[in-house]
């Protein structure tokens, strides 16, 4: 497994002048998913937790939907010309009942650390491919609870701590304990932990918990949320336009602008009681 953090030489110019010193990085490297020994997709990621990753990808692409539908996720040896694991190649072996997803330019898998899905009929396809209704789940929380989520994230958030380029993302139950907490240099990697860690432990769908981000809430976010059956969505930055329209269609309540003793709730308020 790569290391989280590397060290870089850096100039630190003040008034006083410029002083030469290493600067801790988090560290970015590619990851290849594949399914079945198929290429699948390539992210940017931050190396740690990739089988969570690659399982929470997968799970919030509609490709599975629990832990029963995977049957190994291995590293695969050779990923190099010399033959040498660079544990950057991740092979998922899907049950036999679990079929193959669509490959080809009509289902374009590449991602990034920053990107996104936009456009209308993204919406409809979210509701039709979501094996679970968040706008069923009867979960409630606190006013005073949310506003304790963002300190419990970063103090959470070790590697933020020494580099601070990381995003963060942690799962919480209704009363602000933390369930698990993962941090990427992508938003929606960091996420894709999340989810994967809980098709890991067999708690899909995610009824009863509260997803909160360490940064903006996108599309893509807000769609991992629907597919994983998370009822709460909140985040300390702005959500997108399109966020919302998802979140109000799916019935899901989406904070943002978590900050202090304030918020903005764009859909479903009757979960935050007072």
């Amino acid at each position: 497994m790569g290391r989280v953090t590397a060290r870089r030489p850096a100039s630190h110019l003040t008034s006083a002048g410029p002083v030469a010193r290493p600067e801790t990085l988090v560290v970015e490297e590619p990851l290849e998913i594949r399914v079945n020994a198929t290429p699948l997709t390539v992210t940017m990621r931050t190396p740690g937790a990739d089988v969570e990753l690659a399982q929470g990808f997968l799970l919030t692409e509609g490709v599975i939907g629990n832990r029963e539908d995977v049957l190994t996720a291995r590293y695969c040896r050779g990923a190099t010309e010399n033959g040498e694991n660079t544990y950057n190649v991740l092979d998922v072996a899907l049950a036999p009942d679990v079929p193959m997803p669509e490959l080809g330019a009509a289902r374009n898998f590449y991602t990034t650390s920053s990107c996104g899905v936009c456009g209308k009929a993204s919406l409809e396809s979210v509701r039709l491919t979501s094996r679970h209704s968040p706008g069923d789940d009867p979960t409630s929380i606190a006013e005073h609870t949310l506003y304790q989520l963002p300190d419990r994230l970063r103090q959470a958030q070790k590697v933020f701590a020494t580099t601070g380029g990381l995003h963060g993302a942690a799962l919480f139950d209704t009363t602000g304990q933390a369930l698990v907490v993962r941090e990427d240099i992508g938003r929606h990697n960091a996420v894709d932990k999340v989810i994967g860690w809980a098709v890991q432990q067999g708690r899909i769908p995610l009824s009863g918990t509260v997803l909160l981000v360490s940064g903006r809430v996108s599309f893509e976010i807000t769609q991992k949320a629907v597919m994983a059956g998370i009822p709460i969505l909140a985040a300390v930055s702005a959500p997108s336009s399109l966020a919302v329209d998802l979140a109000a269609q799916a019935g899901l309540t989406l904070i943002a602008f978590l900050r202090g003793e304030s918020m903005n709730v764009y859909t479903r308020p009757d979960r935050v009681s007072r």
